[in-house]
């Protein structure tokens, strides 16, 4: 077998896998990190201000950052989607290592990966509301991220679905573009930061209505015009942010036999270890209660160090 075989191969661009490929590097690790989306999912964030040392930054500086650091330590990036992942038993050049657990993984394009250890740093996507013209209005009013599409909705009315911290966060961004913001609430009470949630109750553009939730979007061909609320009111909106979770992108996780809880999220100790040897979780995939940058970047450490001790213990590294 002559392929370069990895001490480690990172799946994840974000907070939790910049940080595992930036201490596996000071490790001086051989690492890789896949990050199709190079800074992850808090680049779609306005403004960060709960990060321990930085008093305020933006989610798009906050992923560059933390990729730049990765990268001038020496982890290596690809930019591309891993589509497969499996573990095989080595029988190469270093007969010593015979039978010993490594993994292959492929990109979108095929192109085989080899690394004796995986960190799953894989994140969650936008959860979707399922009804009828959310599909059809997608990116004609219908919205995930106001970060990115507030701008489009300078003077205009807009609505937030959501209960939580990250429907108060939407809420606030689009008040700075909007002329109003309807924050519609399932139940009697939001479970947001008391900071986020006190923003949004002084701001005088944002109004919220408990105990209601969306039915249905519609629309003509070229945009959504309203939405229907389950009491059968009409409420005439220009667009729509949905903000009511994620779901774990854990399809690389299934296809190891990684262990996850009843929400899809990888189990984890607290050193990011799995239920499968060599195989490590971090960030927002795991099942660690509370999702905050800090906490994905503190797994990311453990589940590097943790890959370091493993190299290690079974003699591994050159």
């Amino acid at each position: 077998m002559t392929e370069q075989i990895y001490d480690m191969i990172i799946i994840g661009g974000g907070v939790a896998g910049a940080s595992a490929g930036m201490y596996s590097a000071r490790f001086n690790l051989n690492v890789l990190v896949f990050a199709a989306m190079p800074g992850g999912l808090i680049t779609t964030t306005h403004l960060v201000e709960n990060y321990p040392g930085i008093k305020s930054i933006t989610g798009s500086d906050m992923g560059t950052v933390f990729i730049e650091h990765a990268r001038e330590t020496g982890a290596k990036f690809e930019y591309s989607t891993v589509k497969e992942i499996k573990a095989m038993e080595y029988q190469g050049e270093r007969t010593n290592l015979h039978g010993q657990r490594y993994f292959q993984v492929k990109d979108g394009s095929g192109k085989e990966y080899y690394s004796w250890t995986i960190v799953l740093a894989t994140g969650t996507n936008h959860k979707h509301l399922g009804i009828p013209g959310e599909k059809e209005f997608a990116n004609k009013g219908v919205s995930y991220c106001a970060l990115c599409d507030a701008g489009f909705f300078k003077q205009k009315v807009v609505g937030v679905v959501g209960g939580g911290d990250s429907a108060a966060i939407e809420a606030n961004i689009l008040a700075e573009h909007a002329a109003e913001v309807h924050v519609i609430v399932r139940k009697d009470a939001m479970r947001a930061e008391p900071v986020n949630y006190d923003r949004m109750l002084s701001n005088p553009k944002i109004k919220i209505h408990f105990e209601q939730s969306v039915t249905e979007i519609k629309g003509d061909e070229k945009k959504m015009t309203h939405v229907i609320l389950k009491n059968g009111d009409k409420m005439e909106l220009d667009g729509l942010f949905v903000a009511i979770g994620f779901d774990p992108q854990n399809e690389l996780a299934k296809q190891l036999d990684v262990e996850l809880d009843n929400r899809g999220m990888i189990v984890v100790n607290r050193y990011g270890e799995t239920n499968q040897p060599a195989v490590y979780g971090a960030g927002d995939i795991t099942n660690a209660e509370f999702k905050q940058a800090i906490i994905g970047a503190a797994e990311g450490v453990a589940a590097s160090y943790k890959a370091y001790n493993y190299l290690e213990a079974n003699k591994i590294r050159h």
